[in-house]
């Protein structure tokens, strides 16, 4: 009987430590239109996440340890042809100690412009240093072109404030320098959700009503609502920001819409994501680089 309830305990220990343990990829896509007229596409922003968590740390130096992982990135037609493929390999900071429960994740980010279709994007991350460990991630891309009506690009979410006048680079739009939160996840300690999304076709010094609305999953009212307010600019996207408080509300999974209304309060148009609170859990802010 001891030994029974002594399995019985191991399993369950198994199966917490599994469920605490972050999937080793997060892959987060954003489109947005292509503003160069002389190209025809869309713009696709693909962030890939690897959790430190998930690699093993090889010593490399007394009180020096280091994880590597190669991850391969592919855009596939239905033809099953790839219109891009790229391998890189990431490596996080040094740990002098394997045991610290806190290992920063890696990232690594893609601005590509693709002809509009559909597609399969496709995402390997192998652990260079443990045979075997690997994870493959696979989801469905749709390209269309933005039409003549106002539309909003995808939602990005954000870890930190944008921060405006930033060079222009992978990690930067509409003159703003952008650290995304991967997956939507905001964890402990992370009690505020910033995001950045782009307008377009809305008449120059247009003045337009924001809102934004989150609301936990299967529930009927919103847990939170705010208004904010933009104007139409001229000769490019109009910059949609959005900052709003977690601090009050539960853990779970919420869904965060963005209306775009008029003056009148007609809707012009609207986009959702996904957003997941866990103040249990741990997000590093940091992330490591390509190497």
């Amino acid at each position: 009987m001891m030994r029974y309830f002594s399995l019985l305990f191991l399993l369950l220990v198994s199966c917490l430590a599994e469920a605490a343990t972050p999937p080793m990829l997060q892959l987060d896509v954003a489109r947005f239109r292509n503003e160069d007229v002389a190209l025809k596409g869309a713009v696709v922003e693909i962030y890939a996440t690897v959790s430190g968590k998930s690699l093993r740390y090889m010593r490399r130096a007394p009180k020096m340890y280091q994880a590597a992982a190669a991850l391969t990135l592919e855009v596939i037609r239905p033809d099953g042809q790839a219109v891009y493929q790229e391998t890189v390999v990431l490596k996080p900071p040094v740990l002098s100690d394997t045991t610290a429960v806190i290992k920063n994740p890696l990232s690594f980010q893609k601005r590509l412009l693709l002809p509009e279709g559909t597609y399969t994007l496709r995402a390997l991350v192998r652990d260079q240093y443990q045979a075997g460990k690997q994870s493959l991630v696979e989801q469905p891309l749709v390209l269309a072109a933005v039409g003549s009506k106002p539309q909003l690009s995808d939602l990005l979410l954000l870890a930190r404030a944008p921060v405006r006048g930033a060079e222009a680079s992978n990690f930067s739009r509409g003159g703003y320098g952008l650290t995304r939160a991967p997956g939507g996840l905001y964890a402990r300690g992370a009690n505020r959700l910033w995001m950045y999304a782009e307008l377009y076709n809305v008449a120059e010094d247009q003045p337009l009503v924001l809102r934004y609305r989150l609301r936990l999953t299967a529930a009927k009212t919103d847990a939170l609502v705010m208004n904010g307010a933009v104007r139409g600019q001229a000769g490019r996207p109009t910059p949609v920001l959005g900052e709003l408080d977690l601090s009050k509300l539960p853990s779970g999974d919420y869904t965060l819409t963005v209306e775009v209304r008029n003056a009148k309060n007609q809707l012009l148009t609207s986009q959702a994501t996904a957003v997941r609170q866990d103040a249990a859990d741990y997000a590093p802010a940091g992330a490591g680089s390509a190497r």
